[in-house]
């Protein structure tokens, strides 16, 4: 991985793809305000307090190996073919509901944005990333080789049955709320060539 913060960066561009997409989609005119959060299931107010606002949660990462079969032009100097990571980061999406039909018309907007967008590339992401460290305080300089870690990420519905549904919010120790699973398979680029030393070398 070109970086330990590549993983916290994709759910932070999916979540951020959601918060602009909600408004322009007009669903803030619906339910008015509202938070898009990425919070443990467990952590989030529901019941009398409950407000309105959707979630996205990863809760399970696995190997991307159809990508990682994908040749690479980058090669270290004994050469040896460089594979960067591909992840396959699989996410929760709730909504919850301050009113009625809040958490349908949420739910509802959200995965229509996500089926318009399927694919997310790095000329979208890159400054999706650049903007987050701005507003952040952090400076873009600092982010810089997340940004340049992430290819691309495809976004793709995964479709439970209510069995592992009701397995995995039980595993979550959560209150049942509408959701939907999704697949995000992210392509990270290969990371710089490393020197490696030649066996004669190593044994001077």
């Amino acid at each position: 991985m070109s970086s330990p913060l590549s993983i916290a960066s994709v759910t932070s561009v999916i979540k951020s793809v959601l918060e602009n997409g909600l408004v322009m989609h007009g669903a803030t005119a619906v339910v008015g305000e509202l938070a898009v959060t990425a919070m443990p299931p467990d952590r989030i107010t529901t019941g009398a307090d409950e407000r309105s606002q959707l979630n996205i949660y990863l809760y399970r990462i696995t190997p991307n190996t159809a990508w990682r079969a994908i040749p690479s032009d980058a090669t270290r100097t004994n050469g040896a073919r460089a594979v960067p990571l591909s992840l396959d980061l699989h996410y929760l999406l709730t909504a919850y509901g301050e009113r009625d039909y809040h958490a349908e018309t949420l739910l509802g907007s959200a995965m229509e944005l996500l089926h318009q967008t399927p694919v997310l590339t790095h000329e979208t992401i890159a400054p999706t990333l650049a903007s987050l460290a701005e507003r952040s305080g952090s400076g873009a300089s600092v982010f810089a080789d997340v940004i340049d870690s992430i290819d691309q990420i495809t976004l793709s519905p995964e479709f439970l049955s209510m069995e592992d549904l009701t397995k995995l919010w039980s595993a979550l120790q959560a209150r049942f709320r509408l959701s939907a699973t999704y697949q995000a398979s992210v392509l990270m680029r290969a990371a710089p060539d490393v020197a490696v030393p030649s066996r004669s070398s190593r044994n001077r």
